[in-house]
């Protein structure tokens, strides 16, 4: 396996500055890929610490998630995480997934359990031959080779979970099997995020101490945002959807432009308070798109470049 830099070596690096991440969603078509590349040439150009590559549910993507991952290690300077999920998988099929990132020259994977393909709120039914858990796959991937994990986290809890002490458990159990970080599900209260972090310091300060990754979407839709959110089990906070539904108007289409002025407002403000509050890093979901993010790290002065 080709030798990279780990993310928890890669976001140490920063220097003075806050570093900042992004993730991209595997095209699902030719004219998708294109789009994809676009966002990724954008972005080299601003050289976020990492990028992430997430992955279709139950696999739905997995060829041309490993492809394009594969590309980006091997064609462009930037350092790419790939996510791997449990979904659907067979223990075999999980290594020979983890056999082809260790090919494509990519060391660094973000474990996830992942939800189920159709109904992603649906009942969750662990493979015959798999894993019933994240923690088992952060061990699996662990053993393999010379991997990187990182694990995801969730500041409101995971909607599975009876209570956030139980989905604190979780998360440590996930660090302590060898997850050297965490990125969170989106959201948008810093003080959920404060809460997360304060609770995995109470219960094992060892594990407290790994970087937990905030993860920010600037919203540019309304019915894609909700959308999203919906998927995730989460929803906005009662003020912010009210000001977005204000925003979007009454009309049969949504005033696009007004709502992205309030999301991109929104996420520089949320960016704002994470960084005084010693966030490690700002992770932004792109959706394959470069504008909305650049501006936010614009207002930040987080990036000089406009393309």
């Amino acid at each position: 396996m080709t030798h990279t830099p780990s993310i928890v070596d890669r976001i140490g690096a920063a220097g003075g500055r806050i570093p900042f991440s992004v993730e991209f969603s595997p095209p699902r078509d030719a004219d998708a890929e294109a789009r994809l590349w676009r966002a990724v040439r954008e972005f080299e150009q601003m050289q976020p610490a990492f990028v992430s590559m997430t992955y279709g549910a139950g696999g739905s993507t997995r060829d041309r998630t490993v492809r394009v991952t594969g590309q980006i290690a091997k064609e462009t300077t930037l350092l790419p995480v790939a996510h791997l999920t449990a979904v659907g998988h067979s223990v075999d099929e999980l290594r020979a997934m983890c056999g082809a990132y260790a090919d494509g020259g990519i060391s660094n994977i973000l474990v996830l359990r992942g939800d189920p393909p159709g109904d992603p709120l649906g009942e969750w039914v662990k493979h015959p031959e798999g894993v019933e858990y994240a923690e088992e796959l952060v061990r699996l991937v662990r053993d393999m080779g010379d991997f990187h994990v990182g694990v995801a986290s969730f500041p409101e809890g995971h909607y599975r979970a009876p209570d956030l002490e139980h989905d604190t458990r979780c998360l440590v159990a996930k660090l302590r099997a060898g997850a050297e970080y965490s990125i969170t599900q989106m959201f948008f209260d810093v003080d959920d995020y404060l809460r997360l972090r304060d609770r995995v310091a109470a219960a094992d300060a060892e594990q407290g101490a790994k970087p937990i990754i905030p993860e920010i979407m600037p919203i540019t839709s309304l019915r894609s945002a909700r959308r999203s959110l919906e998927l995730s089990g989460s929803k906005l906070p009662a003020e912010l959807e009210e000001r977005l539904t204000r925003a979007a108007g009454d009309g049969p289409d949504e005033n696009r432009a007004a709502v992205r002025e309030v999301g991109i407002e929104v996420a520089t403000q949320l960016a704002e308070r994470l960084i005084s509050e010693g966030a490690p890093c700002l992770h932004f979901i792109t959706l394959n798109f470069a504008r909305a993010t650049r501006e936010v790290l614009t207002n930040l002065g987080l990036t000089s470049h406009v393309a």
